[in-house]
């Protein structure tokens, strides 16, 4: 979320996101803990030259890249939602993911949906 460096600016677009969920009479760490915990990939492919072919091989996610995955992929979702003020974009964002829906939640399915179709080839992970 933080652009140029500018962490007080992103700081305060986190706190009023959440201040948001707040007065919506909602506890907005359940909520952050929540999204993150749904929004989370375990699985996901990887590019594999084999030969004279690329393979999009399953692999599971490590913990630190799953993280950073779902925070990465909910301020994405947010940016890219148009007319609001960044907090309320936010805010929003976690409420759908809390929710198991919004554009996060499709990026993890899709993202499922590939390595899962991709299975044939899990055996070119080493």
């Amino acid at each position: 979320m933080m652009t140029s460096g500018k962490k007080s600016t992103s700081r305060r677009i986190f706190y009023d996101a959440f201040a948001i969920l707040e007065k919506q009479q909602k506890d907005p760490l359940q909520i952050f803990d929540e999204a993150i915990k749904n929004v989370s990939p375990i699985l996901e492919v990887k590019s594999k030259r084999v030969g004279g072919a690329n393979y999009q091989v399953p692999r599971e996610v490590r913990g630190e890249r799953r993280l950073s995955l779902a925070i990465r992929w909910i301020i994405g979702a947010a940016q890219a939602k148009k007319g609001k003020p960044m907090a309320e974009k936010l805010a929003e964002e976690f409420a759908l993911a809390a929710k198991n829906e919004g554009n996060a939640i499709k990026k993890k399915i899709d993202m499922h949906r590939m390595a899962e179709a991709n299975k044939a080839f899990a055996h070119f992970s080493w």
